[in-house]
């Protein structure tokens, strides 16, 4: 009897611990969340497709952009919501330097997703297929493929969609891939509605840990602001003030920089420097004299046109139609330069080296920088000044760090914001109306 009833102690013991354990035994694993599922990439973006509709309706309006109606906040919340694409929560944006782009956005109703497939074959060419044995859509005239689950939507345009969709169909739960966790973990332009980030290996070579680039808009133009971290010491500072131009008006392109790099000079070893030196070594350019001799002030004007007088030799007959040559003079209009380098007592070794390299050369009184027109020369122990006006510039001091740079009637603008030991801000703004003329799409 007491067998027996051990026996069926037991047996309930086992009972009762397969059913406590069946939850964890049998347990099905649940499906990895949208930025699981995010794959590697050499840029990465972070989008609130919404918030930026709102924030450019100004820009559109103004600037009376025809399809302005279909980028409103209203339009593309009413469509999304039409084909089961959740809008109001952030689009995740990826691509590589080969030009390769994708996107990964939430879904809310997956069963009316494909609606909106059916509506873009009214426009495209549309072919179903399979991979993976997974359902995916393929437009061949972009190269672009359309592929959904039930919580997300995958388009990419390119040449590697089958890795794509691998990293996609097989992420696990938790199981974030490292860069996104950094990317999508950093406090840097935490509330834009925009923002990209990199780790791209071109910018490792110059030591850069970090980059980031945000988006905002005003009605006449974007602002993109731009974030660099180093993982060593930049070994740059803005100086408060420096020497530069006085004046630079008319000017379509200009330069003005104001930095302390005496610690750059100390550390050679460092990856920028290494870089500098690279690229000076690809065009023959002495930049170790240069960076030796640079006493951090650069000032460069282009825009306008100056007259000088430039000889040219011509063929003439005489009375007695005999033939020969004449020297005269002619005045003749050339595009205004005005350059300005301040300089230690290294700047005379710096210039010799031009001369020496060919950079720099005489041309009777005046001198050409490569195949610049002939340009008055100025000299001293503090400064290197080249113009091709009939008058020196008149200099100030300044502590602007910023580039103007028209191009094709756009004049862009590049601000250098703030420098501190391992970080750098920065900001560029486009002007959007003549963008817009110039591609016919308002």
């Amino acid at each position: 009897m007491a067998k027996k009833v051990l026996t069926i102690i037991v047996l309930a013991l086992l009972l009762a611990g397969f059913l406590y354990l069946r939850p964890f035994l049998f347990k099905k694993e649940a499906p990895p969340r949208l930025i699981d599922r995010l794959p590697e990439a050499e840029f990465m973006g972070k989008a609130n497709i919404l918030e930026l509709a709102r924030e450019t309706t100004g820009m559109m309006f103004y600037n009376k952009v025809s399809y302005r109606d279909f980028t409103s906040y209203e339009f593309i919340l009413s469509q999304s919501k039409m084909y089961g694409v959740d809008l109001q929560k952030p689009a995740y944006l990826f691509g590589n330097e080969n030009g390769n782009l994708g996107a990964i956005l939430h879904v809310s109703d997956s069963s009316k997703t494909s609606n909106g497939i059916d509506r873009i074959r009214n426009f495209v060419t549309i072919r179903d297929s399979l991979i993976y044995d997974t359902k995916i859509w393929y437009i061949p005239k972009q190269n672009a493929y359309i592929h959904y689950g039930k919580n997300y939507l995958l388009i990419y345009s390119g040449s590697n969609f089958r890795t794509i969709l691998n990293q996609v169909l097989n992420s696990k739960i938790y199981k974030q891939r490292k860069e996104w966790n950094k990317f999508l973990s950093l406090k840097e332009f935490k509330n834009d509605h925009l923002v990209i980030y990199s780790n791209w290996k071109k910018l490792n070579r110059f030591g850069i840990e970090t980059a980031l680039f945000a988006h905002d808009s005003d009605s006449i133009s974007f602002n993109l602001k731009s974030y660099l971290k180093k993982k060593t010491p930049f070994h740059i500072k803005k100086k408060s003030a420096g020497i530069a131009f006085a004046s630079i008006a008319n000017s379509k392109k200009s330069v003005e920089f104001h930095l302390d790099i005496e610690k750059l000079n100390e550390h050679p070893e460092d990856s920028l420097y290494v870089s500098l030196v690279q690229i000076g070594r690809k065009f023959g350019f002495p930049i170790v004299e240069f960076l030796n001799a640079w006493n951090g002030d650069l000032c460069f004007a282009e825009g306008g046109t100056q007259k000088i007088q430039e000889k040219y030799v011509t063929t003439e007959l005489d009375e007695e139609f005999n033939v020969s040559e004449v020297e005269k003079t002619r005045e003749v209009e050339v595009q205004g330069y005005s350059l300005l380098i301040s300089t230690n007592d290294k700047g005379y070794l710096f210039v010799n080296r031009l001369f020496q390299k060919g950079f720099l050369r005489q041309d009777e009184k005046k001198f050409r920088v490569l195949f610049s027109p002939p340009l008055n020369f100025i000299q001293t122990r503090d400064f290197i000044s080249l113009y091709s006006g009939s008058t020196a510039p008149k200099f100030n001091l300044g502590e602007q760090n910023r580039i103007f740079w028209t191009n094709q009637e756009t004049r862009y603008s590049f601000q250098l914001d703030s420098l501190n030991t391992y970080e750098i801000f920065g900001s560029m703004q486009i002007p959007v109306a003549r963008l817009f003329k110039r591609n016919k799409i308002n």
